[in-house]
């Protein structure tokens, strides 16, 4: 690596880490109104000096992170006979950079194992259940999970790695004529060369001119056409948007699934999903983003950009994804709730999902530890 670079990547990564450190610590830098443009990171790195990034950065828990107990169920429904065998995949949260797994545990009523797909490294259950096999089975994924913030350059990466994140997906166009218009729109906000500043232009558009709501079909299928055309969608349309038009501009982008863990709650059930992005430059390394959070809270416009907070666990990476040899069918768009297989085709069964958490007590620890000790 270049001298040039490495002072590159170091002064880079300071001034996010400064920026990072003063919005969680509570200065404004952002802004309350959808339109309005941002302040620069360089410019909210110089907000009140370095003295006031050294303070304490308030978190759930003094090691800025977070512990909790997190539940996966499903129960399949009881199956009318003559179907063949009914292959049951469930996606299993790993540990990543940022997340730490300290326990998994599956308990159900049919054997399983704990595979890995080999694109991404995603964890998965695999159950083949024999065809004579017709009741109800429910299943149910305990984890004990740990948190941190993450920040960009936390993870390096390299660009052999990041280059696999520039590739189009089934539904992730790169390159496309639709996506002219609005790439004219963001060069014309960032002229010239500087990828750091294309990235931080793609937010910013995607952020001014999708709308969050979810009303009638079509939407949470991340959809680049969708976003383009129809201007709204949940998580997925935002992020795929984003990928498409960071790829497309030479910067690597990756999708990340996984659930929400809400902050200012200490326990409860999770209604669904939620995904965001990574996108990678040589000089900051992986660089979290979640424009559709950041639409829902534009006041932490500045902190979903380069910041991600201990409210949320990562469950897959990835679109288009092949789940091992008892996955038949066409790839999954993506990777979150379960996938069932009968005879080698996708079987629409009747599913009950349930997902819960709940904040892991201090003293929690320190019991299991005193009962390891007896």
């Amino acid at each position: 690596m270049s001298t040039k670079l490495t002072e590159r990547r170091l002064v880079t990564r300071t001034l996010l880490l400064v920026a990072a450190g003063l919005i969680l610590g509570g200065v404004s830098s952002g802004i309350g109104r959808r339109g309005e443009v941002a302040t620069p990171l360089s410019e909210v790195a110089a907000m009140r000096g370095a003295k006031a990034a050294a303070g304490s950065v308030p978190t759930e828990d003094s090691r800025g992170g977070r512990r909790f107990f997190f539940d996966y169920e499903v129960e399949i429904a009881a199956r009318a006979p003559g179907g063949g065998a009914m292959h049951v995949f469930l996606p299993i949260a790993r540990d990543t950079v940022g997340q730490r797994i300290h326990e998994v545990r599956v308990d159900s009523p049919v054997a399983g194992r704990i595979e890995t797909e080999p694109v991404y490294g995603n964890r998965f259950w695999h159950a083949e259940i024999p065809a004579d096999h017709l009741g109800p089975i429910p299943i149910k994924v305990a984890y004990d999970v740990e948190r941190r913030i993450l920040r960009a350059g936390d993870e390096p990466g390299d660009a052999k790695e990041a280059e696999r994140f520039l590739a189009s997906n089934e539904r992730v166009v790169v390159g496309h004529p639709i996506l002219d218009p609005i790439l004219r729109a963001i060069e014309r906000r960032s002229p010239g060369e500087d990828k750091a500043a294309r990235a931080r232009a793609i937010y910013d558009w995607v952020f001014e001119n999708l709308e969050y709501k979810k009303v009638g079909t079509g939407w949470g299928n991340g959809d680049t056409f969708w976003a383009c055309s129809e201007r709204y969608g949940n998580c997925t349309d935002f992020h795929s948007l984003f990928i498409s038009l960071a790829r497309t501009e030479g910067i690597p982008a990756r999708f990340e699934m996984g659930f929400p863990i809400p902050v200012g709650r200490d326990e409860g059930t999770i209604a669904g999903y939620h995904c965001w992005v990574e996108f990678w430059l040589p000089e900051t390394g992986w660089f979290p983003v979640d424009v559709s959070e950041a639409y829902k809270h534009p006041e932490k416009r500045e902190l979903f950009f380069g910041v991600q907070p201990p409210d949320r666990v990562h469950f897959s990476t990835g679109r288009d994804l092949r789940l091992g040899s008892g996955h038949r069918d066409r790839p999954l768009n993506y990777f979150i709730y379960p996938y069932v297989e009968i005879a080698g085709k996708r079987a629409d069964v009747a599913l009950r999902t349930r997902f819960h958490f709940r904040d892991r007590a201090p003293d929690e620890e320190r019991t299991r530890l005193a009962r390891h000790a007896d």
